[in-house]
C-alpha cells in the first residue's frame, strides 16, 4: 500500500528516508525482531509479491526448504520497486537510503514494510494503535559527496548511540554488506552502479573519524532527526 504524500518522489533520485516508533518506543526487542525486519525489508523490495509476508513465511515450503530459496521463486530481480543503497535498524527507528526505481516506489515500499512489523509487533505483543510516528521523512540526496557522507552517517548510527564500539559489531545494518564480510547471496543493500569504493577504502572513511562532526554539519539537513 503506497503513502500518499504531497509531494510525489522522483523515479531515479536517491533519498534519506527514515521513521521512529511512536514516543521512541522499542520496537526491536532482540535479533528475532531485528531479523523479522530485515526479510519483511528483502520480501517487499519487490513489487507484485503474490502473497502477504505473514502469509508467504508459513508456506510449507518455506518451512522445508528455507526463506531464501522461496524468495528467489517468487521474486523477479527486475522487478524491484526501490534500490536500497544502504539501512540501519536501530531500536527505536529505522534508516535507508534509497533509490526509487519506479513512479511511487518508495512509497509503496516503505508502507508495506511499516504496516507488515507493525501488524507483527501488535499481534505479538496484544497492543493496539499505531506503532510508528508518522508518515516516513525523506530528503532528497544531491550529489555523490552527499551520498557517501550519508551511508556513512547511517552506518556509524550504532555507534554513535553507544550500542556498540565498532560498526562492524552491529549486524543490523548494511555495513557488514559494504565490507563483503557476510554471505552476499543474503545481502539486501545494492549500489555496485552508485558508489565506486572499494571495502578497504570504506572501511577507512567511515572509522576514521578525523574532521567527521565538519562533515556530519555538512549534511545535518540529510538526517532528519528532531
Amino acid at each position: 500500500m503506497a503513502i500518499i504524500r504531497k509531494d510525489p518522489l522522483v523515479t531515479d533520485e536517491c533519498y534519506h528516508v527514515f521513521n521512529k516508533s511512536i514516543a521512541r518506543f522499542k520496537i526491536f526487542n532482540g535479533n528475532a525482531e531485528f531479523m523479522r525486519m530485515l526479510n519483511v525489508i528483502r520480501y517487499y523490495q519487490f513489487k507484485n509479491m503474490p502473497y502477504a509476508f505473514s502469509q508467504f513465511i508459513r508456506l510449507p515450503q518455506v518451512e522445508k526448504i528455507g526463506f531464501d530459496c522461496c524468495l528467489s521463486s517468487v521474486a523477479d530481480p527486475k522487478d524491484k520497486l526501490v534500490e536500497i543503497i544502504s539501512y540501519c535498524l536501530m531500536p527505536t527507528h529505522v534508516h535507508f537510503v534509497l533509490k526509487q526505481l519506479i513512479d511511487d516506489g518508495i512509497s509503496i515500499f516503505m508502507g508495506n514494510v511499516l504496516n507488515s512489523y507493525a501488524r507483527f509487533f501488535n499481534k505479538k505483543y496484544k497492543r493496539l494503535g499505531p506503532l510508528w510516528a508518522g508518515r516516513f521523512k525523506n530528503v532528497l540526496v544531491e550529489s555523490y559527496e552527499q551520498l557517501l557522507h550519508l551511508t556513512r552517517y547511517v552506518h556509524l548510527n550504532p555507534t554513535t548511540a553507544i550500542l556498540v564500539e565498532k560498526p562492524e559489531d552491529w549486524a543490523y545494518s548494511s555495513y557488514l554488506e559494504y565490507l563483503k564480510i557476510n554471505d552476499r547471496k543474503k545481502s539486501i543493500a545494492y549500489w555496485d552502479n552508485i558508489l565506486d569504493i572499494l571495502p578497504r577504502e570504506y572501511k577507512k572513511f567511515v572509522e576514521d573519524r578525523v574532521g567527521y562532526q565538519r562533515e556530519l554539519e555538512e549534511i545535518k539537513h540529510l538526517t532528519l532527526e528532531d
